[in-house]
């Protein structure tokens, strides 16, 4: 069984992933993941230091005066596994990703994040 503790632990990594996001904290998100992270998308494979860097040359969505409408849709915990599913609308892209979360030496990272784009077409 899975204490609320470690529910709270988890939420508190995608707070942090929302705010990183929100207001382009590439700091703030370089230390909920875990440094061999790959971010997958279709067709799209990148390395965390990729990600960042295109977080950190992208518009803030803050300083745009974007509202901050990110969503927890579901947590699972099983142990020392997590995994979430969240809504990210951000800039003209509406965002599903599934966060796959470890915990390892008493802490939650993020090992695993997929993504697809609601608003794209199909091809």
């Amino acid at each position: 069984m899975t204490s609320v503790n470690e529910f709270e632990l988890v939420n508190d990594i995608v707070q942090a992933y929302f705010d990183g996001l929100h207001h382009g904290d590439v700091a703030k998100l370089r230390t909920i993941f875990h440094p061999d992270v790959f971010l997958k998308a279709p067709g799209s494979r990148r390395s965390l230091e990729q990600w960042l860097s295109a977080v950190a040359s992208r518009p803030v969505p803050s300083q745009q005066g974007r509202s901050y409408d990110f969503k927890l849709l579901s947590i699972e915990v099983i142990k020392n596994q997590a995994m979430v599913k969240l809504e990210c609308p951000l800039f003209e892209h509406h965002y599903i990703d599934f966060l796959g979360l470890l915990k390892e030496d008493g802490h939650w990272k993020i090992v695993t994040k997929m993504y697809t784009d609601l608003q794209e077409k199909q091809p």
